[in-house]
């Protein structure tokens, strides 16, 4: 795969990957458009510009991974995942279709490019944990990248998680803090308050980095850093915004799992200056 730099391209990018969340959720007539458009600048730097990775060959063992913890964002991995090539991108129209290869949520068994199934939250820092030991067993020098959403930060499986990785020094964990405030039920602070989040992983021993999760120069600095950081795992706490992109989906959680009306698409589709449908 040919590294992007540029970041208006990569803005670009980001722009259709946008369209393409909001339009395979709606043609499946349900979905997670919400946390799907706060995570597309750092899955797109994460596969543009970051790892190594070969589409022709999904299970390249010498591939970096990358886990998608709150797996019902899946929509926006797949768009970039058929964007690089692992699969023909009209196969997003059949997301969540009965015999569809593009689940719900993500499925290493069905979809080319998927590193790790997911569903009940909290189990991908786990999952990244044991796939780096792995690496480090085998000689190999990938790197494991872990997506990680807020209110999937309340489960305590995260934690012992993220005592496990500084405990092995597994300095080739990457997680991923997509922190757009929200959840399901409305705003972390009033489920269940997560702060002072930064503060709770540095405890934990882990290099702690914040960023606008938006802003692909800073996105690109925590991951050099994030690389070049030896002897414990790095977390980037990416601030983000829930919806991000269309103005009423923005910061609103009843968009967390709803898609759009045919009426919302148009309005969508205009702020996104694409084509009306």
């Amino acid at each position: 795969m040919e590294r992007i730099t540029d970041i208006t391209q990569l803005k670009e990018i980001a722009r259709q990957v946008r369209l393409d969340i909001l339009e395979s959720t709606f043609a499946a007539g349900s979905g997670h458009p919400g946390g799907s458009m706060s995570a597309v600048e750092l899955v797109v730097s994460l596969y543009y510009r970051e790892m190594k990775y070969n589409p022709e060959e999904p299970r390249w063992p010498d591939r970096d991974r990358f886990i998608l913890s709150k797996g019902h964002a899946c929509p926006v991995l797949y768009s970039v995942l058929s964007r690089v090539g692992f699969f023909p991108h009209e196969e997003l129209l059949r997301f969540r279709k009965l015999g569809s290869i593009l689940q719900g949520h993500t499925d290493m068994l069905k979809t080319p490019g998927v590193d790790a199934s997911a569903g009940s939250l909290g189990m991908g820092l786990s999952f990244g944990n044991g796939v780096a030991m792995a690496g480090r067993i085998d000689n190999k020098d990938y790197r494991v990248y872990v997506m990680l959403g807020d209110g999937e930060v309340q489960e305590g499986e995260i934690w012992e998680a993220a005592m496990t990785a500084p405990h092995y020094n597994l300095d080739n964990v990457c997680a991923i803090l997509d922190h757009n405030e929200l959840q399901i039920d409305g705003f972390n602070y009033d489920v269940k308050d997560i702060e002072p989040i930064a503060d709770k992983w540095r405890a934990f021993c882990w290099n702690v980095l914040e960023v606008n999760g938006h802003d692909f120069g800073q996105i690109f600095a925590a991951l050099d850093e994030a690389r070049a950081t030896k002897g414990r795992p790095t977390i980037i706490v990416a601030h983000t915004v829930k919806g991000r992109g269309v103005s009423f989906m923005e910061r609103v959680a009843g968009f967390h799992g709803r898609c759009l009306t045919k009426d919302e698409m148009e309005l969508a589709r205009k702020e996104l200056e694409f084509p009306l449908m």
